[in-house]
């Protein structure tokens, strides 16, 4: 029987308490990219389930984006050995995506695809929330992507709720590192499932991920420092306004 490690444990429970993300009754759609982090997710939802007091359905979904070279058996057959239901959606979200403004924004494109679809399939289905396999690395790297390219401060919530609350989208994971992901993948088995896009590569988010890991080289604090600021925002000393600041 696999086990969380005790620091793992606590910030995944304290991540649920404290953001009310599952209640009893609820029916959670987990999203599986295929990547290690929500592949421990799915995992991770029935494994909790059977100490909570409460009780809840979970599908795992995945979204084939309809590249050369397919990955929804391989993701199926990771969920099925982990023991979680899943449904393998396929479509042509990708070559549609590369096709939008000659190539360009491929990533936003996608992304915008694959997100609608997973609304409307909740929707179908009755599901009433979406588990993302966002970690603390992500939000922070959300973060930078959002001040540097973006030109505003925010960074993606680990509790959204949507539609007037009809749907909220959670994410379980939202205050463990990365390493601590890795290395439970590594202990259930879990492999990633190489996401065929060219572009994976190539994004804004890599840009930001090599920056904070630049910084963490520096100073191994930083990551929990940014993460700690996030929730200690100063606002009066923000400049603030409806205006834009002046470059000089």
């Amino acid at each position: 029987m696999i086990h969380l490690s005790s620091p793992v444990n606590q910030k995944i429970g304290r991540a649920l308490h404290e953001f009310s993300m599952l209640s009893h009754g609820d029916r959670v759609m987990v999203a599986v990219s295929g990547g290690v982090d929500s592949l421990v997710l799915a995992w991770l939802l029935p494994y909790w389930r059977k100490k909570a007091p409460i009780d809840y359905e979970i599908l795992a979904v995945h979204i084939d984006n309809g590249f050369a070279e397919p990955t929804g058996d391989r993701v199926a057959a990771q969920l099925e050995r982990l023991g979680v239901p899943c449904r393998i959606e396929q479509t042509d979200f990708g070559p549609r995506a590369e096709a939008a403004e000659d190539g360009r924004s491929v990533c936003y494109h996608c992304s915008r695809q694959r997100r609608t679809r997973l609304f409307s399939l909740a929707k179908e289905l009755g599901m009433n929330k979406i588990a993302f396999g966002h970690h603390r690395d992500d939000l922070l790297e959300t973060f930078l992507i959002n001040v540097m390219f973006g030109g505003n401060i925010s960074t993606m919530m680990p509790r959204q709720d949507l539609f007037s609350g009809r749907l909220a989208i959670i994410r379980p994971l939202a205050f463990i590192e990365k390493d601590d992901i890795v290395d439970l993948a590594s202990t259930l088995g879990v492999f990633p499932v190489k996401n065929p896009c060219a572009h994976d590569s190539d994004s804004r988010r890599q840009d930001a991920r090599r920056i904070l890991a630049h910084a963490a080289s520096l100073d191994s604090r930083v990551k929990s420092n940014m993460f700690n600021a996030l929730r200690n925002v100063r606002h009066d000393y923000l400049p603030a306004g409806t205006g834009h600041l002046q470059s000089r």
